[in-house]
C-alpha cells in the first residue's frame, strides 16, 4: 500500500463530530470503530461507525489519496511551505481539498501524474534539483526544471 492510500478507507473524526454534534472525545467509547492518528489528526474507519451514527456517512467528505498537508510533507522529506502558499513554485501541482479547516493535499493525483513508483518501504524525497542526493538504489522522476522527486529503495 503507498503512503497517498492511508486514508482511503478512513473519515476525518474532526469532520464526524462537527457534524453529529457530539464532544470530540465520544470515539474512545466506540469500541468497534478502529482510529488512525496522522500527526495532530484523528481519523475513524469508515463503515465501522455505531449504528446510531452511522447515516452521517453519506455526507462525510471523501479523502481517498489525500494526506494533511503536515503529514505529506513529512512523507516528502521537505518544509510544509511547498503546499501553503501560492507563490511557491510547486503549488499548482498539486490539487488541495479543505475538510472543516484543514487543508488536504492529493498525493495519489500527483504521483500517478508523475508515474512516480512507490513501493511500501520507499523513501521519498522532494526537493530542488541540486539539493536532491542520488544513489544507485534510488529512482529520479523530474518533476520540472527546477524540482524533482528521489524515490529510496
Amino acid at each position: 500500500m503507498a503512503f497517498y492510500s492511508v486514508l482511503d478507507k478512513q473519515w476525518l473524526w474532526k469532520e464526524i463530530y462537527t457534524k453529529l454534534g457530539i464532544s470530540p472525545p465520544a470515539y474512545k467509547y466506540w469500541k468497534d470503530t478502529p482510529s488512525l492518528k496522522l500527526n495532530r489528526y484523528l481519523f475513524l474507519q469508515k463503515e465501522t461507525l455505531p449504528q446510531k451514527y452511522s447515516y452521517i456517512e453519506s455526507d462525510l467528505t471523501d479523502i481517498s489519496g489525500y494526506l494533511p498537508t503536515q503529514y505529506a510533507s513529512i512523507q516528502l522529506n521537505m518544509d510544509s511551505h511547498i503546499f501553503s502558499y501560492k507563490k511557491m513554485r510547486l503549488h499548482n501541482s498539486f490539487e488541495y481539498k479543505f475538510v472543516n479547516d484543514i487543508k488536504f493535499v492529493n498525493m495519489r493525483r500527483f504521483f500517478l501524474e508523475y508515474n512516480i513508483r512507490i513501493k511500501k518501504d520507499s523513501m521519498i524525497r522532494l526537493g530542488k534539483l541540486d539539493s536532491l542526493p542520488i544513489f544507485p538504489n534510488s529512482t529520479f522522476y523530474k518533476i520540472d526544471n527546477n524540482y524533482g522527486v528521489v524515490v529510496y529503495d
